[in-house]
């Protein structure tokens, strides 16, 4: 599991909140827990989208030139992604961040084999 949530440790995480994930996903599911703040928006991109109501488009856009800026494809280890789920906060991938990372990285590295579960 790859945590690309900028906030990991809120209220509204509830159980899914980084250390209790962390635990539950470890002696439940024998599943490892990776951080990736470098595939997470900052906080004034995603409270000018959430807070402010910012449009999607821009959205996107900022957060695909915040990608190109942290040159995520040098740093971000492909093999953390082999096989692996991104986990953010939204439920759908239509307007979700894990979305433009995956299709960021595959435009970049190719060969990544996307699966939205719904």
């Amino acid at each position: 599991m790859v945590d690309v949530r900028l906030n990991k440790v809120s209220q509204l995480a509830g159980f899914s909140k980084r250390d209790d994930l962390q635990y539950f996903l470890r002696e439940i599911l024998h599943v490892d827990y990776v951080e990736a703040p470098l595939l997470a928006p900052t906080q004034d991109l995603l409270d000018a989208y959430k807070k402010n109501k910012g449009r999607w488009e821009d959205y996107e856009r900022d957060f695909l030139r915040l990608m190109e800026e942290r040159h995520i494809e040098e740093k971000i280890d492909p093999a953390i992604l082999a096989g692996g789920c991104l986990l953010c906060s939204e439920d759908k991938p239509l307007q979700c961040h894990r979305r433009l990372v995956v299709e960021y990285l595959q435009r970049r590295w190719g060969n990544l084999h996307i699966k939205h579960i719904v």
